[in-house]
């Protein structure tokens, strides 16, 4: 101290905060009065900047400490900065100045908290915030990949770029670019969390405007242009036509039917397409790849003949067959029918599938349709030629029902052949409502052969012809006038059916039962029942018996007319009205069919059959 007024003058160079406070605390007065304390203290306190948390203040280096490097900002105390922020330490001088910021006026240990790093960012934030504001562009530094983009060190801080924002082409390879420099423009900034998005992507867009306003305005139908691949999707390929993008859609990258769009086309490859068509409003471009190449169907006769044998992939089965792919462009159909002489092929699966490459001729071309018939049955010999041989007419053959129709039975001879048995010819006899009351699916049946048609791959059967027609013998057991014993079998809608003694059926009209008309004739004549009945027509030619009851009953006993008028229900009906019936001896012309349906156009390969 110096003296001051009859003091000592104070060192300011010297006094620190802990002085003046002492002093303040504890001054004599007979050292200083209080007006030369006053004084004192004024000048002070005026030594001292008045400084804010967070700002950035110059300061000088004063000395250096262990890992500490002391500054003096014009404080009341010193601050201690630790060495590592002075990235060039060495060539730091005692008394040079630094810009720091005051980060608080004092922590724990009653220090000054200062930051060298924290103002060299905010100096750099600076520059960002006004390259924001003002679109310059700012080159950095690509360090590292994170997820979603990448890390750039720009002018020292650090900044997100988004994977989007590197290109205009999609990025393939995003650890190539960690080390890369490259030119940025700041997109995006958000000042409470310091955070910084940039972007590349921009400034290539820039630079292709015109490139890209070029191109459109010169762009038109059926122009050849060059592109490269830029990505592939499940649909078509973009095409990056220098500044503008076009779509191939996968019908337009091949002639023929591929799966997806790899197998034409691969990433950054460089490949000539045609312009179909372009949309100004929407600025959509779309191409074609395989209009530049030769359509297949153009050469096709000069290739293919009929009667050729060709190979390919089986690409598509539909319900009616399967088309094969002969070569890119260019399919035949293989329909159901031609694909086996012998089976019944409902589905092309059943014979082939996807993918696979199969062998088949060609049955027809026709170049202007562009379409191709093809056929794999006539791989092999037709086995019908050969069947005149193998079942002549009037060859008994042993069989396996395989189906059952309302019009008869299916009879496999072998596999793959197959016979009808017509229900009109499963028996001599019975008048056979359904093929299931003679056979049932899967059991063996005898047949004999009828006839083989081989245009209509037809063979029709029968079973009943392999016993001898028993009509002849029953023109002796069943001439007219034979009384015979019948039992009900059926009732149908215009009498009964009743089976005789030798197993065959007879037919008993309504009329022949009573002389009046009975409604419901099942309960008057119940299933089973025995009748006694008169034989009033026999038809050998067209297997009919002719029976009535009443026929019988004229020539009988009252008391047995009686019995039956009883027995059988018959109200209103009197011995009288029975006795006195005329039988009419002319043949009958409205004799039932019993419901036997025709044979169907269809064979049994129809799919209507089952």
């Amino acid at each position: 101290m110096v003296k001051f007024s009859g003091g000592l003058m104070p060192n300011f160079d010297v006094l620190t905060n802990d002085d003046f406070e002492k002093a303040r605390r504890f001054h004599d007065e007979d050292t200083y009065s209080p007006e030369e304390f006053l004084v004192l203290s004024k000048l002070y306190s005026d030594s001292f900047r008045n400084v804010k948390e967070g700002e950035i203040v110059k300061g000088r280096i004063v000395r250096i400490e262990g890992d500490s490097v002391i500054v003096d900002v014009g404080f009341k105390s010193e601050g201690r900065i630790h060495k590592e922020e002075f990235p060039n330490l060495e060539a730091m001088k005692i008394g040079q100045p630094v810009e720091v910021v005051l980060e608080s006026v004092e922590d724990q240990e009653g220090n000054l908290v200062l930051s060298k790093k924290r103002a060299d960012f905010l100096r750099i934030w600076e520059k960002v915030l006004a390259a924001y504001e003002s679109g310059e562009i700012i080159q950095g530094k690509i360090v590292r990949r994170i997820k979603g983009g990448m890390v750039v060190d720009l002018i020292g801080m650090e900044a997100f770029l988004p994977g989007s924002q590197i290109d205009v082409r999609p990025i393939r390879d995003f650890d190539a670019f960690v080390g890369r420099e490259m030119d940025f423009k700041v997109v995006k900034v958000n000042v409470p969390t310091e955070n910084v998005v940039v972007s590349h992507k921009v400034l290539v867009e820039e630079e292709m405007a015109d490139q890209r306003k070029s191109i459109l305005e010169k762009l038109e139908k059926g122009q050849i242009l060059q592109g490269t691949v830029k990505a592939i999707t499940d649909f078509g390929v973009f095409v990056d036509l220098g500044g503008v993008d076009g779509l191939i859609h996968i019908t337009d990258l091949s002639w023929g039917r591929i799966n997806h769009p790899n197998e034409v086309v691969k990433l950054d490859q460089v490949i000539n397409i045609v312009v179909t068509d372009f949309d100004e409003e929407k600025k959509r471009i779309s191409l074609s790849l395989k209009k530049l190449l030769a359509h297949p169907w153009e050469s096709i006769d000069e290739k293919y003949k009929i009667g050729d044998k060709v190979s390919g992939k089986v690409v598509s089965l539909t319900d009616y067959g399967a088309f094969i792919e002969i070569e890119k462009g260019i399919e035949g159909l293989i329909h159901n029918s031609e694909m086996s002489w012998t089976q019944h092929v409902k589905h092309p699966s059943q014979m082939v599938s996807m993918g696979q490459m199969i062998e088949a001729v060609i049955l027809s071309l026709e170049k202007d349709d562009k379409k191709i018939s093809l056929g794999i049955k006539q791989l092999e010999p037709d086995p019908w030629q050969e069947l005149m041989q193998k079942y002549p007419v009037g060859a008994k053959r042993l069989g396996i029902a395989r189906n059952l129709t309302n019009f008869g039975v299916f009879v496999e001879l072998e596999p793959g052949i197959d016979g009808l048995v017509h229900i009109s010819d499963l028996s001599w006899t019975k008048k056979i409502r359904h093929p299931g009351e003679v056979v049932k699916k899967g059991e063996r049946l005898e047949v004999v052969v009828l006839s083989v048609d081989v245009e209509q791959r037809k063979i029709s059967l029968g079973h009943k012809q392999v016993q001898d027609n028993p009509w002849d013998s029953f023109e002796k057991l069943y001439n007219v006038d034979t009384i015979v014993k019948g039992k009900v079998v059926r009732i149908i809608e215009k009498g009964l059916i009743a089976e005789l003694p030798a197993g065959v059926d007879g037919f008993v009209p309504a009329n022949f039962l009573s002389p009046s008309k009975i409604k419901n004739l099942a309960l008057h004549f119940p299933i089973d029942e025995h009748l006694e009945l008169k034989v009033i027509e026999f038809d050998k030619e067209n297997k009919k018996i002719v029976l009535s009851a009443l026929a019988y009953l004229k020539d009988t006993n009252e008391t047995e007319i009686q019995t039956y008028i009883d027995s059988h229900k018959l109200e209103k009906v009197s011995v009288e009205d029975i006795k006195s019936v005329v039988i009419v001896s002319e043949p009958i012309t409205d004799f039932p069919n019993f419901d036997i349906p025709a044979i169907p156009s269809v064979g049994p390969a129809d799919d209507k059959i089952s």
